[in-house]
């Protein structure tokens, strides 16, 4: 495995397989926080440069973070499609690249390439990629799920209605959830961050959304996003969750840091599955976003894309419903500004979607970042662009609760409606039989609440 080049008469040497796809990675603050990104251009050019010579099997061969001490390696190493490596273990990343991009290649090759691919090969392919390039390779990949109704069609844009409350008021709830209804959100599913991870709070909320689309018939999914173990015990007291949800990491030491492990999502998966009320076959709900493993010192010197990769290694064990990153969350040590959030925002969900997930994104920023809403309006146009499957949507765009900014459910149907989007099929018929959507559109009734009167 050769790890140096020479450009421009100068020798670049790279230490080891770790280092040479950190220096590689686009600008990010969290690795130079972390101390492992490139020094100059030139240097970010000369690895990325080695990583394109890199064959597919130099990658998985030199494993970043063991499998006999990390079960995030072992459950990414042990989905592999052997069948599939092996017609590829020896093409090089740039050649990866090439066939990705290429014209003759579409949703189905793509699926099948996924199989045998780990998580550091798609982050090492995605480091050699162009902003265009994400969008274009990703709207090749359509990927559909289903828990009570079916979204990621072709044409289609789904979104999660984020009704959150800063004390967690029903009322405040079901008048922001109405809203988000009235303005043709809510087909991916309706989930509350609560303020309180108390079984009681959490039963409360379950109970209330879903109570309201049993009521109206609503062909969508609750979800409320405690801690996996509170989600648990509600469920098994008889709280009505579709599906269950957790934001998960690229390595297990991060993973204790948020008090999972592989063992108990399997088991809250089972549990979803037989006592959930979501009708499936997929019932998980995963939430990502670069950098969380430095903030927990979990990250062994890796950089944030290749283990937000991992991410998505792990969630495909679990077939789960969606998965989105939270892009522009975390804050300023990870992603700086603008231009990397738009970067990481692309990268995610191009690499979510060729591991075969149903993959959405949070487009936000907190005010702390040198971002503003343009920018993040110009990544939804993007991220629409590229197919991503659903986006967040919070009142005007401005979570009370957990104090940052999102796109607003104004904002998404004006993305729906620019690009030609529709909400999913299923979705869509209850908005037009309530009169919000006419031929296609929002009508004029849109953003009226008293359609919910009795």
């Amino acid at each position: 495995m050769n790890l140096s080049t020479t450009l421009g008469g100068e020798r670049y040497v790279f230490n080891d397989l770790k280092e040479v796809l950190a220096k590689a990675n686009e600008e990010k603050s969290g690795d130079r926080l972390a101390g492992i990104a490139a020094e100059t251009v030139q240097e970010r050019i000369a690895a990325k440069t080695v990583v394109s010579e890199l064959l597919v099997s130099d990658i998985r061969n030199n494993p970043l973070i063991p499998i006999e001490s990390d079960e995030v390696s072992l459950i990414i190493e042990n989905d592999i499609n052997e069948k599939v490596y092996g017609e590829i273990q020896n093409w090089s990343i740039a050649e990866l690249r090439e066939y990705i991009l290429s014209n003759e290649v579409g949703d189905r090759e793509l699926k099948r390439l996924s199989r045998g691919l780990t998580s550091e090969v798609i982050a090492a392919v995605t480091k050699l990629m162009s902003n265009l390039d994400l969008v274009h390779a990703a709207n090749k990949i359509e990927i559909l799920s289903t828990c009570n109704i079916t979204i990621g069609q072709k044409g289609t844009l789904s979104s999660r209605l984020q009704p959150n409350h800063p004390t967690d008021n029903i009322d405040g709830i079901i008048t922001s959830l109405k809203e988000g209804l009235s303005y043709g959100i809510g087909d991916a599913v309706i989930g509350i961050n609560p303020v309180d991870d108390s079984v009681e709070s959490v039963k409360r909320v379950l109970h209330a959304t879903k109570d309201f689309i049993n009521e109206w018939e609503i062909p969508t999914q609750n979800c409320v996003l405690a801690h996996v173990t509170t989600q648990m015990k509600a469920i098994e007291q008889g709280a009505p969750a579709d599906m269950i949800f957790q934001s998960i990491a690229g390595t297990e030491k991060a993973h204790r840091s948020f008090g999972i492990s592989a063992e108990l999502i399997a088991e809250a998966k089972d549990l979803a599955m037989k006592q959930g009320t979501g009708t499936g076959p997929q019932l998980m709900y995963f939430e990502t976003g670069q950098g969380s493993e430095l903030s927990a010192e979990a990250h062994y010197g890796v950089d944030q894309v290749t283990m937000e990769a991992r991410n998505y290694g792990f969630a495909r064990h679990y077939d789960p419903y969606i998965v989105n990153t939270v892009v522009g969350f975390i804050g300023p040590e990870y992603l700086y500004n603008n231009k990397q959030v738009i970067r990481a925002g692309l990268e995610d969900h191009f690499m979510g979607k060729l591991h075969g997930l149903p993959m959405g994104v949070d487009i936000c920023y907190t005010n702390h970042i040198k971002a503003d809403q343009n920018d993040i309006e110009d990544l939804s146009i993007l991220l629409t662009a590229a197919g991503v499957n659903f986006i967040i949507a919070a009142p005007m765009g401005d979570d009370v609760m957990l104090n940052y900014q999102s796109m607003s459910y104004h904002d998404v149907a004006t993305v729906l409606q620019t690009l030609g989007k529709t909400p999913a099929p299923e979705y869509l018929q209850w908005l037009e039989k309530m009169g919000i959507y006419e031929n296609g559109k929002l009508s004029k009734r849109a953003g009226d609440l008293t359609m919910f009167n009795r």
